[in-house]
């Protein structure tokens, strides 16, 4: 029997479906150093982005020879060492099409929560507190949108995006797509032209922040940042420093450099609003994720 490890969880209907056909479903979350012990007793790896897959995990569940196959449910795969694990042998695949609009929905639900004062309007409504007069904000509409990235996610915000009368624009590594209509600018252009800049891109292991103080420095003055992507992506330091100079005037953060977050800092900023990694995290996305998980699963093992 095809044994399956859903070591961040797994939507219910994919576990029954996965089991009316055979397979064997676990769900446990395993720390990095016992996770390699529990992959010599299984096929099939299923991770979300709270398990890190590295090469000495790789290395012993290699050794122990069973298993096969890693998914990533979700888009960014840089929680797992890709190609080490592909050079041993293993399929590694991800569910790139289930999370987009759940992830696109959330960067725009960020810029009108900053944009409108929402997440630190609520805690003072609660403190009893009427403060009306603190709470001007701007409006969405005419304003210019620099998406960092134009992958799957970044097109499902440019969508939504211009539903909401904004002007889009992006840049990412591989220079213009061919189809696209948006404007494509260098990533100078963009930060010194856009109002909201949105990261939509992956990080790469080892490689700076792509947002530091060098690239907030070139940001309009006043502009917003907002960050569904990867936390390793944004200097932390450097973009508090900038809301506390008046340089940036907020930030929507969901992902960070180390999670759970322990930034004092972040955490408690006047400017920032903040989620817990919750890009993907809708009943329909979870849904769309156990599909395509069983449709991978399926096709590698019948």
């Amino acid at each position: 029997m095809v044994r399956i490890l859903a070591a961040d969880g797994l939507d219910a209907s994919a576990v029954r479906k996965l089991e009316e056909r055979g397979y064997e479903v676990l769900q446990q979350h395993y720390e990095p150093d016992e996770l390699g012990k529990a992959l010599e007793d299984v096929d099939v790896l299923l991770v979300r982005s709270a398990t890190k897959v590295r090469e000495p995990v790789i290395d012993q569940a290699v050794a122990a020879g069973r298993l096969k196959m890693i998914i990533r449910g979700g888009v960014g795969m840089d929680n797992i060492d890709v190609d080490y694990a592909r050079g041993k042998g293993l399929t590694v695949a991800n569910t790139p099409n289930a999370s987009s609009a759940a992830v696109a929905e959330l960067a725009i639900a960020h810029m009108l929560a900053v944009s409108r004062f929402l997440y630190i309007a609520n805690v003072t409504m609660r403190e009893g507190k009427w403060e009306k007069k603190a709470y001007k904000g701007v409006e969405l509409s005419g304003k210019t949108l620099g998406l960092v990235g134009l992958g799957r996610i970044g097109m499902e915000v440019a969508k939504r995006a211009e539903a909401l009368g904004m002007n889009v624009i992006y840049t990412n590594r591989s220079g213009p797509h061919i189809h696209v209509l948006y404007p494509w600018k260098t990533k100078d252009e963009l930060l010194a032209e856009s109002d909201y800049v949105s990261l939509h891109m992956p990080a790469v292991k080892g490689a700076p922040p792509v947002i530091d103080a060098e690239a907030i420095s070139k940001m309009k003055d006043g502009a917003y940042l907002i960050n569904t992507a990867r936390g390793a992506l944004v200097d932390s330091a450097a973009l508090c420093d900038a809301l506390d100079s008046g340089k940036l005037a907020g930030a929507g953060i969901d992902v960070y450099p180390e999670e759970p977050c322990k930034d004092e800092r972040l955490l408690h900023h006047p400017k920032v609003c903040m989620t817990p990694h919750i890009g993907a995290s809708t009943k329909e996305a979870q849904r769309r994720i156990g599909e395509e998980i069983v449709k991978l699963v399926t096709e590698k093992f019948g």
